[in-house]
């Protein structure tokens, strides 16, 4: 099925983004993955083409706006085409709104909204003009309600529901459609890479980010969300009741936040 299918990744050399790369590797697809980190970035291709994928890699650091251009063009002449792309790279944070340098808020915003803008910008066209194709984009479960310590964070993964949203409604008829992938607490490196109130690392595996559903677990799910074309697909475990919460109860759902412990 996916033996002549080209998928683009981002964020693929740990989390969620390499879990997905292997299960799409089994299938044998022609695989393009970007991510910041070279070295890692390379022992992930390996082992996608171990098995049994054809796989390049683009190392690329998404907060550099200006090339996003130039990368999308690198990927496209990869294989010819991209029939998926999966816009999972993203940066988290941990402190609180007042204390948060403006320069975190910028850095947030620049590589969990503004580059997959960009690259779906300069990637839309050329899916139509083959016929189509899927996008889907990391956005969570801080994309549907505020959570302490995660100002830019959650307004940046707001932000990718309402563009992305839009982008399925006004291309549909161009057979493009968007998956929103919606995670909850997944067993990653995100909480240890996420940047403090100055732009410094966080540095610590959180509690809650511990005790989530493997990477493993969670690509399962959202490969088959991916490949069925899924207009949303919620990822995790008894927190994802959150949002049914917030749904239909938002007056609770506030009193609960307040009440979490941000970590």
């Amino acid at each position: 099925m996916l033996a002549s299918k080209t998928i683009w990744i981002t964020g693929a050399s740990s989390g969620i983004g390499e879990a997905c790369a292997y299960q799409f590797a089994r299938e044998k697809a022609n695989l393009i993955l970007t991510a910041s980190q070279a070295e890692r970035l390379v022992e992930v291709q390996q082992e996608c083409i171990r098995l049994g994928a054809q796989c390049k890699i683009l190392p690329f650091d998404l907060s550099n706006l200006e090339e996003i251009d130039e990368l999308t063009d690198r990927a496209l002449a990869s294989y010819g085409t991209i029939d998926i792309a999966f816009l999972n790279a993203g940066i988290s944070q941990r402190g609180k709104m007042v204390e948060t340098d403006f320069l975190v808020d910028q850095k947030i915003m620049n590589v969990n909204f503004f580059a997959p803008v960009k690259i779906t910008k300069r990637l839309v066209p050329e899916m139509i003009e083959n016929g189509g194709g899927t996008i889907a984009i990391t956005s969570s479960i801080s994309g549907k309600f505020g959570f302490p310590l995660r100002s830019a964070y959650a307004s940046s993964k707001f932000a990718l529901y309402g563009f992305f949203e839009t982008v399925h409604a006004e291309y549909y008829n161009d057979n493009i459609r968007v998956v929103m992938v919606c995670p909850g607490r997944v067993h990653t490196n995100i909480s240890y890479n996420a940047l403090a109130c100055d732009g410094n690392k966080h540095e610590q595996l959180d509690e809650g980010q511990a005790k989530g559903i493997s990477s493993a677990k969670a690509a399962k799910k959202i490969v088959r969300a991916i490949l069925a074309q899924k207009p949303e697909v919620l990822v995790g475990g008894n927190e994802l009741l959150m949002v049914y919460i917030k749904r239909f109860f938002p007056g609770l759902a506030r009193r609960i936040v307040r009440k979490i412990k941000p970590n």
